[in-house]
């Protein structure tokens, strides 16, 4: 009598202990066929099977532990994948391996994660968290330097706080360079805010390389943000966002340009979103010369059709032009899934495809 209640003793405390912990497995698998032309040196054009049209293709692992008065232990673990390969992208947690605590102090994590920057600012691409034909995270897919921001640090530890409509976020990625704690450290700092129909977010960037031990000197990239958004009306919504970008090297030339973007996203029916962006990049000095020449400008279209919750049907078609006979490319991609660099002044794309997310 005396073992079976401490048995169900036993099995009752681990039942309520199991309750306390939650663990998600989630994912999304986006793939679609996409016709690009220009994109080789001989002028032709491609046709091929794409991942990641829409958002990236992923798989994860996230999950919270109560630990009472409102204190939470919480981790996330979530790793890219090409669909058309099925390939792993970069590793097997590449995109987020973290823990850490939330509570009414916010959210504090440690590990790989997104930047500050990418969680306040990408809400405001109109493309949402498009990989492809969007400049948001990147730009222009043929100049010297991306002119982009940094998507996710290593080494991190992030902080994250909701104040009413007031957010804060702040990140710093260890260098972890023996004897120079500053050498290839990255800082990121966020403010959002949103009233009402109204959301506006700012963020700025620090990115440092490593000191060359012969001139002592180091390169050194700083970026700012600026991004808006207002509700005109329930399903209509206009999106706009600036990006500053400085590069200091090491040695030789620095690096500047502007990028901007506009757009909206409208909600035709309940199964049927529609979105218009127009993205422009201003360079003004480059890692080559030739780079302040282009101004690149890219407009983008997408349909998409929802099947369920879970599936959509999409359509995206881009164009981008650059001036003085410079190259462009509608994304700019390092990957192992290739970009759609161009081989000439003007580029357009047609995808069309599935997104499943489970």
């Amino acid at each position: 009598m005396k073992k079976s209640l401490i048995a169900t003793a036993v099995l009752a405390a681990g039942a309520a202990q199991a309750q306390t912990t939650t663990v998600q497995v989630y994912g999304l698998v986006d793939s679609g066929v996409e016709y690009v032309n220009h994109a080789n040196a001989a002028g032709d054009s491609v046709l091929r099977v794409t991942s990641g049209g829409q958002n990236t293709s992923r798989f994860g692992f996230r999950g919270s532990e109560d630990l009472g008065n409102g204190l939470k232990a919480v981790f996330n673990l979530e790793g890219g994948f090409f669909v058309d390969s099925g390939q792993i992208d970069g590793g097997l947690f590449r995109r987020q391996a973290n823990v850490g605590l939330d509570g009414a102090f916010g959210r504090i994590v440690a590990g790989r994660s997104y930047t500050t920057v990418y969680d306040f600012i990408l809400p405001f691409d109109p493309m949402g968290y498009a990989p492809q034909y969007s400049w948001a995270t990147t730009g222009n897919g043929t100049g010297g330097s991306k002119y982009g921001m940094t998507t996710g640090f290593d080494n991190i530890v992030k902080y994250q706080k909701q104040f009413g409509g007031v957010k804060v976020g702040a990140s710093y990625g260890f260098g972890e360079v023996a004897g120079a704690t500053t050498d290839a450290a990255k800082y990121a700092l966020g403010l959002g805010y949103n009233a009402g129909p109204l959301g506006l977010a700012a963020t700025a960037e620090r990115i440092n390389g490593t000191t060359v031990a012969a001139t002592g000197a180091r390169t050194q990239t700083t970026v700012y943000h600026l991004g808006a958004s207002y509700q005109l009306v329930d399903n209509l919504a206009f999106k706009a966002g600036y990006r500053n970008y400085k590069q200091a090297p090491a040695a030789g030339a620095g690096v500047r340009a502007d990028t901007y973007w506009a757009g909206v996203n409208y909600q035709a029916t309940p199964v049927v979103g529609l979105t218009g962006v127009v993205y422009y990049q201003n360079v003004k000095a480059g890692v080559n010369a030739s780079d302040t020449l282009a101004d690149p400008i890219m407009v983008v279209l997408r349909a998409k059709y929802a099947l369920s919750k879970r599936t959509d049907l999409y359509a995206v078609t881009a164009y981008a032009q650059a001036k003085n006979g410079q190259p462009v490319g509608l994304t700019r991609d390092s990957t192992a899934d290739g970009g759609v660099t161009g081989f000439s002044d003007r580029q357009t794309g047609v995808m069309v495809g599935i997104q499943h997310r489970f």
